[in-house]
């Protein structure tokens, strides 16, 4: 894998007033003349990838997680349209493309949210949101994202916001022919939810790729039949670099043997998704004391059971 932020990545706003024309931001992935002559297909092809993770690319107000509308291309990356020409080139270059499914929360200029903030109780989207209750004096509380305002979260026990999520999800398969999901904060996601999402998703596509991301709990409850494939292996992220920073080669070595070992291994027989880091974590060469310690991480990266992946520049 090749893990992408556009936003970032692309040099993006930080701020979306929902009303500016679309910039194609995006064709920085496959065109070259968007950044200097660099190719960025031919140097993940030369890198062996042959999956690019990248999102969130729907359209939200600031970092992406905070989605305004599930239906529109962020239009600080471009358009629909934009969005098809990148898969269909990846494609070309033998690359699936797995993108960002964020249905735990979204932002308050989504649609139901706003509709909330406006009509109060005589909202028809009361239930969308967990834990709506209205004060005296009109104030609107509801359930988010770690104590985060910005970032109310979904009611997934209501029929019609499943049936809205699912809906835009086979869109996107539809129409942009995407390969997979990675699911923001899959640990908040009830067990229901991810069961129809993975019925929804191999219904289109047989060998739909779903990806959990999941930093404490047993992995073995997410990557399993009729849920997810794999999960984020935060365990190994954290031992990669504290086991060198602190000399202590047992920390990373009791976790592998914890995972993998043959006999005992808690996760022997799932496929995990490696990294050293990511868009929520420092990158690797700020992490590590010494930066001697890189190139044999990546070495552990790359033998190591699972799925690896690079987060873009990490490799340079």
């Amino acid at each position: 894998f090749y893990h992408i932020y556009p936003l970032g990545f692309c040099g993006a706003p930080h701020n979306n007033d929902l009303t500016a024309a679309p910039e194609e931001r995006l064709l920085k992935v496959i065109d070259p003349e968007k950044d200097g002559g660099t190719s960025w297909l031919d140097h993940l092809a030369s890198l062996g990838v042959t999956a690019l993770y990248i999102g969130p690319l729907f359209e939200s107000s600031f970092h992406g997680y905070d989605t305004a509308d599930y239906g529109k291309v962020d239009r600080r990356l471009g358009t629909a349209a934009t969005l098809k020409k990148v898969v269909k080139a990846c494609h070309a270059k033998g690359i699936k493309v797995v993108v960002d499914g964020v249905f735990n929360h979204v932002g308050r200029d989504f649609f139901a949210m706003k509709d909330i903030i406006e009509k109060k109780d005589k909202s028809a989207y009361v239930k969308w949101i967990s834990g709506v209750k209205f004060g005296k004096a009109g104030e609107v509380e509801y359930d988010c994202w770690h104590g985060y305002k910005e970032l109310p979260k979904l009611n997934l026990g209501e029929r019609e916001v499943v049936d809205h999520l699912l809906g835009k999800v086979g869109e996107w398969i539809d129409e942009y022919e995407i390969d997979g999901l990675r699911l923001d904060v899959a640990f908040c996601l009830t067990k229901e939810f991810l069961t129809e999402l993975s019925t929804v998703c191999k219904g289109k596509k047989t060998d739909f790729f779903l990806l959990s991301e999941v930093i404490h709990d047993n992995y073995n409850d997410f990557a399993c039949q009729g849920r997810t494939d794999s999960v984020t292996n935060y365990e190994t992220w954290k031992g990669f670099w504290s086991s060198c920073n602190d000399r202590n080669l047992f920390e990373i070595a009791h976790s592998l043997q914890r995972q993998y070992d043959q006999q005992h291994g808690l996760f022997k027989d799932l496929v995990l998704y490696n990294f050293l880091d990511n868009h929520d974590v420092n990158r690797i060469a700020s992490h590590l004391r010494d930066p001697a310690h890189l190139y044999p991480l990546h070495l552990l990266l790359f033998t190591m059971p699972g799925i690896p992946s690079i987060y873009y520049g990490s490799e340079f």
